[in-house]
């Protein structure tokens, strides 16, 4: 799939050095939901507050990335990206070394891991600025798989809580976050060909394009159902079949590392086949997945089959919408990653607050799952409508430039 031509075509260092910070970023983005069996039973949540508890570093992460898709087009994503490390290694680090106290204190960690999660704006212009438009799928995919970061969380985070408590996870996370900055400093390069800054009235400009809302939808449900699963998953399998936190963790790295690992594919059958074809397949699939996953499922390792398999084709969705961006907003991607990655995290926070609220009112996930799902089917409902139009229009785009493209 990494063909000699993709590594000639631009800057390994920088996709590497993209990839591990946004890996590392996710990683403490959603530390919250592998830690929450704890939080909650220190503080005594009810299962709403779990869902807001989990949901409010996805809402920061998402409206921050629309901040940062500006400064990427100001100041470069190099320096955008040290300036978030930055403010996530002084919040991990002051909130471990003066303690958190109450659940208001937890809600206040979460708006700085905020920080974390808007890195999507920074790590994806920083990739894609470096290759060309055949290997935009490819390239956005390999970086945009740090994502798996996420599962990392999941995996190590309730381990650690439970053999050192989990204030203390807090402060260990601050320690490969570091590694990463270090990393970033040392490889990361911006691309030598960066837009003209413009005035801040004009990246909004974008918004007047109503294919920029359509894009923004559908990553609302790809990367909004994939993070939303990943921040909520592990206190969903603990609750629903009493799972210990370190198993339910494993559960939930699982479906988070399918999930990330199939971004990469899904950027690629999109630059084969494109990007409406396999959003087609992904949001059919998801749709249903989801839809099963509401019901009682018999077993644990049923419902994780089921959620495995709605994993992937999010993940493969997420890739999917990043092959289409770059092709209708070449000029804008730094604003349009910002905007796109924000309604990604909105989509995020929708479910996992809707999943507490649907098992705090009835009992029950099943509600928040099938809300979710219903958003699905509506984006396959819109896609189907605007592809015939998007193949027709898209290419004749940028009429400057002749390379091919595949809508």
């Amino acid at each position: 799939m990494i063909s000699r031509d993709f590594l000639k075509a631009g800057h390994t260092p920088t996709l590497f050095a993209a990839f591990l910070y946004f890996d590392l970023s996710f990683m403490v983005w959603v530390i919250l939901g592998p830690l929450g069996v704890a939080i909650a039973k220190e503080f005594h949540l009810d299962p709403a507050q779990k869902g807001l508890m989990v949901a409010i570093p996805v809402l920061a992460g998402a409206v921050l990335r629309l901040v940062n898709g500006v400064l990427v087009d100001r100041i470069g994503p190099k320096k955008t990206g040290m300036i978030g490390q930055l403010i996530v290694l002084a919040g991990l680090v002051g909130a471990w070394a003066l303690g958190i106290h109450d659940y208001h204190q937890v809600l206040a960690l979460g708006l700085i891991l905020g920080v974390a999660g808007a890195s999507f704006a920074v790590a994806l212009p920083l990739a894609s600025r470096w290759y060309p438009q055949e290997h935009q799928g490819l390239a956005l995919g390999i970086a945009g798989a740090g994502n798996s970061g996420t599962a990392l969380a999941a995996l190590f985070a309730p381990i650690l809580a439970k053999t050192f408590g989990w204030q203390n996870v807090i402060g260990l996370a601050a320690a490969p976050l570091a590694v990463a900055f270090v990393v970033y400093m040392l490889l990361a390069k911006d691309a030598p060909e960066q837009p003209a800054p413009k005035k801040l009235t004009e990246y909004l400009d974008v918004l007047k394009v109503p294919d920029a809302w359509w894009l923004m939808l559908l990553y609302a449900v790809t990367f909004g159902g994939f993070v939303g699963l990943a921040s909520s998953l592990t206190i969903y399998f603990n609750a629903e079949y009493g799972l210990d936190p370190v198993i339910a963790g494993f559960f939930t790295a699982a479906c988070v590392f399918a999930g990330s690992f199939i971004r990469p594919v899904g950027g690629a059958l999109a630059d084969r086949f494109g990007g409406v074809r396999t959003l087609t397949f992904v949001f059919a699939l998801a749709a249903a997945g989801l839809s099963v996953a509401s019901f009682q499922l018999p077993s644990a390792w049923v419902a994780l089959a089921v959620l495995m398999f709605s994993m992937l084709a999010l993940g493969a969705g997420n890739g999917a919408v990043f092959q289409l961006a770059p092709q209708r907003f070449r000029k804008e991607i730094g604003v349009m990653t910002g905007l796109i990655g924000m309604t990604g995290g909105i989509g995020g926070f929708y479910l996992a607050s809707s999943l507490g609220m649907a098992k705090k009112m009835t009992g029950s996930y099943q509600v928040g799952f099938l809300g979710f799902a219903a958003l699905a089917v509506f984006a396959l409902v819109a896609l189907t409508g605007l592809k015939a139009r998007w193949r027709a229009v898209w290419p004749t785009l940028h009429g400057g430039d002749a390379r091919p493209i595949r809508v």
